[in-house]
C-alpha cells in the first residue's frame, strides 16, 4: 500500500475530460481558422485579380485548396476509415494546418519586404489583417490541440503490444 497520494489512480477523472473537452474545442477552432485562412486567400484570388499575378495567382489558389483539405481531415471522423491511426493521422493534418499558418505568415513579410517571385504587397488591407489572424489563431489552437491530444503515435504503439 502507498502512501503517496500523488499516485496515477489518485487523479481526479475529470482531469482526462478536460483535457479532451480542451483538444476537441481546440481542434474545430482550428479548423476553422484553417477554412478561414483559405476563404480569405481565393476571395483575393477572385476579386482583387490575384490570379492574374504569375505563381502569386496559383500560390492563392493552392492555399485555399490546401486550407479546405486539411479543414476536411481535421473534423472528419476518421476513426471509421483509419481505426486506430485516426489520431496520428488528424495529428499530421494539425501540423500541416500549422505549417499552412507559419508559411503563409512568412510569405506575406517576405512579400512586403524584399518581394515573392516578383510580386511585392503593400500595406495592411482589411483582407491581410484578416488573412494574418486566422494563420496566427490556426497555428495557436493546433498547437493546443496538440499539446492536449498528444500526436496518437502512443496509442498506436500501445494497441500494437
Amino acid at each position: 500500500m502507498s502512501t503517496n497520494p500523488t499516485t496515477a489512480s489518485a487523479r481526479p477523472a475529470y482531469t482526462s475530460r478536460y483535457r479532451s473537452t480542451i483538444a476537441l474545442a481546440a481542434l474545430y477552432l482550428g479548423a476553422l481558422a484553417v477554412l478561414a485562412t483559405g476563404v480569405v486567400h481565393i476571395q483575393q484570388f477572385y476579386n482583387q485579380d490575384y490570379s492574374t499575378i504569375p505563381t502569386i495567382g496559383t500560390l492563392f489558389f493552392l492555399n485555399f485548396v490546401a486550407a479546405v483539405v486539411i479543414a476536411v481531415g481535421l473534423i472528419a471522423p476518421l476513426g471509421r476509415v483509419a481505426g486506430r491511426y485516426a489520431d496520428a493521422i488528424r495529428s499530421a493534418f494539425a501540423i500541416g494546418g500549422i505549417g499552412l499558418g507559419v508559411l503563409s505568415l512568412v510569405a506575406l513579410f517576405i512579400s512586403e519586404g524584399s518581394g515573392l517571385f516578383g510580386f511585392v504587397e503593400n500595406g495592411y488591407r482589411t483582407a491581410i489583417v484578416l488573412a494574418m489572424v486566422a494563420e496566427i489563431a490556426a497555428v495557436v489552437f493546433l498547437v493546443v490541440f496538440l499539446a492536449a491530444n498528444g500526436t496518437g503515435v502512443q496509442r498506436i504503439r500501445a494497441s500494437s503490444r
